[in-house]
C-alpha cells in the first residue's frame, strides 16, 4: 500500500480500527464500566473527522487501481456520517441503559456501518459500491434487531435483512449486466470511455443490454434511499429498531445512499441521462405522494418520522435530474445542482438527529418490554413541562416541512429552484403542494405540545437536551446564514466534475 493509498483510506481504515478497539476493551472492562465503550466510540468518529485533514485540498487523489477517490464530495459526506454516529452515540449513552441494551457491539456495529458509508462515498468503481453497501448494511441489520427479545425489534431486524438482500441481489444483477454490456468494466471511467469511440465501434459496447443494466442499478440503490416503490421496509424498520439506530439510519444511510447514486449516475452513466433523468424524476413525483400523503394519516410518531423520510428523499430526487443536461452528443454538469443536494443532505440530517433526540426523551420501557409513549398523545403538553423540548421539536418540525427562517426552507427553496431552471417545473410544482401537505402532520404534532393538556413522561439526559440544543442552534443558524455553507458544498463537488 502506497502512501498516497493510505491516505486515501484513512477515514474508513480509522472507523474500523476503533471498532476493533472498542470490541477489545469490551472484553476487559467490568460490567459497571461498560460506558466506557461509548466514549471510545466518540473518540473514533473524532479520529475518523481529523483524518480528513490529510485528504489533498480541492483536487481528488486516485487510489486502488482507480477504485476508491478522495475529493471534497468524499470529504463533505464523510464529515456528514461522522456528526450522525457522534450524535448517534451520545444519545445512546442514556438510551441504551435505560432500555436494558446496553451492549458495547452496538457501538462496533456502529462504527463499521459508519466506515462503509464512508468507502460509499468514496467509490469509482461498480465492485467497490457493493462491497461499500454490504459493509454498510450488514451491521444495521444486527443493530435493528438490537432490542431483543422484543417482537417489534426482531421483526424490524428480519424484514430489513430479508428486503436489503433482495435490493442487494438486483443490485449485483444489474452490476453483472452492465459488466457484460462493457465488455468487462466495472470502473466508472471504462464504462464511460467503451461507449465512445473505436472501441463502440468495434463492438465491445451493447446498447441493448446496458439500460436494463442501468435499470437495476437502480432499483437496488433505490431501496438504500427509500425511495417508492422501494419504500415498503421504512415505515415498519424505523418504528421496531431502537430509535438512536433508527435516526442513525434515517440520517447517514439516506446520505451514504445519495452519494453512491451521485456517483454511480452522473459519473459512470452519464451517456445513459436521457433514459435515467426521465426515470428519477418519476421516483421523485412518486415518492413525494406517498411519502408526504402515507405520514397525514399517522398516528404513531415513529411511523410518521419514517415517511417523512421517504418524503425527503423525494425531494432530493427532484434535484438529481436536473444535475445532468443532455445538449447533443455532450453532457452538461452543474455544481450547483450537486452542491445544493449536499446541503439539503445537510440541513435535513441536523434537523432529523434533533427530531430523533426529543423523540428518544418521550420513548419509554413498557412492562411487557415493548416501546411506549410513540403516539402524538404522548406529546400533549411537553411545553408546560419541558418548555426546550417542545421549542426545539417545534424548530425541528418548522425545518422539515420547509418553513422559513430554518435551515430546510432553504434546502428546498434551492431545490425547487434548479428543478425550475432544469425545465422540471411540474416536478417542482408537485415538490410545492407536498410540501404544504406535510405542514399537516408536522403541525399536528406541535400543537399537542403547545395546545393540548397533558403531563408526559420525559426521560430528560443529558445526550438529548446537548443534542436537541446543537441541532436546534445549527437549524436556525444556517436557515437565518445559508450563504456560507452553501458555498461549502458548492466548493465540495468541484473536484467530483473534474
Amino acid at each position: 500500500m502506497t502512501q498516497t493509498e493510505f491516505l486515501v483510506l484513512l477515514p474508513a481504515l480509522t472507523l474500523a480500527v476503533a471498532a476493533l478497539v472498542v470490541l477489545l476493551a469490551d472484553l476487559f472492562l467490568p460490567a459497571e464500566r461498560k460506558q466506557l465503550t461509548g466514549w471510545l466510540t466518540l473518540i473514533g468518529f473524532a479520529a475518523a473527522g481529523l483524518s480528513l485533514t490529510t485528504w489533498p485540498a480541492g483536487m481528488a487523489a486516485l487510489a486502488f487501481s482507480g477504485m476508491l477517490i478522495a475529493d471534497g464530495f468524499a470529504s463533505f459526506l464523510t464529515l456528514l456520517f461522522v456528526i450522525a454516529g457522534s450524535v448517534v452515540t451520545v444519545l445512546s449513552l442514556g438510551y441504551l441503559p435505560r432500555f436494558g441494551i446496553e451492549r458495547a457491539e452496538a457501538y462496533v456495529l456502529l462504527l463499521l456501518s459508519a466506515s462503509g458509508m464512508v468507502l460509499m462515498a468514496q467509490a469509482q468503481d461498480l465492485i467497490m459500491v457493493f462491497l461499500a453497501l454490504e459493509l454498510l448494511s450488514i451491521p444495521l441489520y444486527v443493530l435493528a434487531g438490537l432490542a431483543r427479545p422484543r417482537l417489534s425489534s426482531e421483526e424490524s431486524a428480519l424484514k430489513y435483512f430479508l428486503l436489503g438482500s433482495f435490493a442487494s441481489g438486483i443490485l449485483v444483477y444489474g452490476i453483472a449486466l452492465v459488466y457484460g454490456a462493457t465488455g468487462g468494466h466495472t470502473d466508472f471511467q471504462g464504462i464511460v470511455g467503451i461507449q465512445s469511440g473505436e472501441l463502440r465501434l468495434a463492438g465491445l459496447f451493447d446498447p441493448v443490454l446496458m439500460p436494463f443494466g442501468v435499470a437495476l442499478v437502480l432499483g437496488g440503490l433505490a431501496f438504500k434511499i427509500a425511495a417508492a416503490p422501494f419504500h415498503m421496509w421504512t415505515p415498519d424498520v424505523y418504528e421496531g429498531a431502537p430509535s438512536v439506530i433508527t435516526a442513525f439510519m434515517s440520517v447517514a444511510v439516506k446520505a451514504a445512499g445519495f452519494a453512491a447514486l451521485l456517483r454511480v449516475f452522473i459519473q459512470a452513466f452519464p451517456l445513459q441521462s436521457v433514459q435515467w433523468a426521465g426515470a428519477i424524476a418519476i421516483l421523485a413525483g412518486l415518492t413525494l405522494i406517498i411519502g408526504n400523503f402515507a405520514a397525514l394519516v399517522q398516528n404513531n410518531v415513529k411511523r410518521m418520522l419514517a415517511y417523512s423520510s421517504i418524503a425527503h428523499a423525494g425531494y432530493l430526487l427532484v434535484a438529481v435530474p436536473a444535475a445532468v443536461t443532455q445538449t447533443g452528443a455532450n453532457t452538461t454538469l452543474s455544481f450547483d445542482v450537486l452542491g445544493t443536494i449536499l446541503f439539503y443532505l445537510l440541513s435535513y440530517g441536523l434537523t432529523t438527529l434533533g427530531a430523533w433526540a426529543v423523540v428518544t426523551t418521550i420513548e419509554r420501557r413498557e412492562a411487557d418490554g415493548e416501546s411506549g409513549g410513540l403516539t402524538l398523545d404522548a406529546y400533549r403538553g411537553l411545553w408546560s413541562r419541558r418548555p426546550g423540548l417542545a421549542l426545539g421539536m417545534a424548530l425541528f418540525m418548522f425545518s422539515l416541512a420547509g418553513l422559513p427562517p430554518t435551515a430546510g426552507f432553504v434546502a428546498k427553496y434551492l431545490v425547487f429552484s434548479v428543478a425550475i431552471q432544469a425545465g422540471l417545473l411540474w416536478l417542482a410544482v408537485l415538490g410545492v403542494i407536498t410540501s404544504l401537505v406535510s405542514a399537516g402532520y408536522y403541525l399536528r404534532l406541535v400543537v399537542m405540545m403547545f395546545m393540548r393538556p397533558g403531563e408526559p413522561t420525559v426521560a430528560d439526559t443529558w445526550g438529548a437536551r446537548l443534542t436537541v440544543g446543537v441541532m436546534a442552534f445549527a437549524t436556525l443558524g444556517i436557515g437565518l446564514f445559508p450563504y456560507p455553507v452553501i458555498q461549502m458544498a458548492q466548493r465540495s463537488v468541484m473536484a467530483f466534475l473534474r
